[in-house]
């Protein structure tokens, strides 16, 4: 009697045990992220950045990327300062993720990384006036290799940085995830309110 009552608590336990490791089709495959998670997270470099003025303004301001990269959740786009569609169009999904987040807005912020030697502030500062813009100069480099790199983690290596990912970073100046150039916004959002909530920091 002792031993059938031990099998019918037993049983159970052994048959999941079976179905789970024995049948590799079994187990859960579905992901919880919708972006291409960067696992273990790579710390960014500290690259010295101009935050973008006018183009001949002498009072530009050079800061590092750990200045603005950390205490707070950033989505970073890196791209051609003239702002194509691709660009506007990144800009404008990242606008209204972050809107869509409504109170915990305030806990992300949106860099636009500008390559190139012409950059639309114009067009940026009216439609973004949010937006953090920085220069990408020669001492950008690391940090750019680093967005690069994650590119080619995502099988996206044909684009590079300026092919139009959308990159998170976290309070830590870690990089999180990125989002190839035809993820939905949706996805993004989704994402953010699940770190935003179990997040402590930041």
């Amino acid at each position: 009697m002792l031993v059938l009552l031990a099998a019918l608590f037993a049983a159970p336990l052994a048959v999941s045990f079976v179905m789970y490791y024995g049948h590799s089709g079994l187990q859960p495959t579905r992901r919880v992220n919708h972006g291409d998670l960067l696992n273990p997270a790579v710390p960014l470099p500290p690259a010295s950045l101009p935050l973008a003025a006018a183009d001949a303004d002498p009072t530009a301001v050079t800061v590092t990327a750990a200045d603005f990269l950390r205490h707070t959740w950033t989505l970073v786009f890196v791209g051609d300062g003239a702002c194509n569609e691709r660009c506007r169009k990144a800009l404008y999904d990242t606008r209204q993720v972050r809107i869509a987040l409504d109170r915990d807005m305030v806990r992300v912020q949106r860099v636009f990384i500008a390559t190139g030697s012409r950059c639309d502030l114009d067009y940026l500062r009216h439609e973004h006036p949010d937006l953090i813009v920085a220069r990408a100069g020669d001492a950008a480099a690391p940090l750019l290799e680093i967005f690069n790199a994650a590119d080619r983690a995502a099988g996206d290596a044909a684009a590079g940085a300026a092919g139009g990912r959308v990159y998170l970073v976290d309070p830590l100046s870690n990089l999180v995830l990125s989002y190839a150039a035809d993820a939905p916004a949706k996805g993004l959002l989704e994402d953010l309110k699940r770190l935003l909530k179990l997040s402590q920091i930041g």
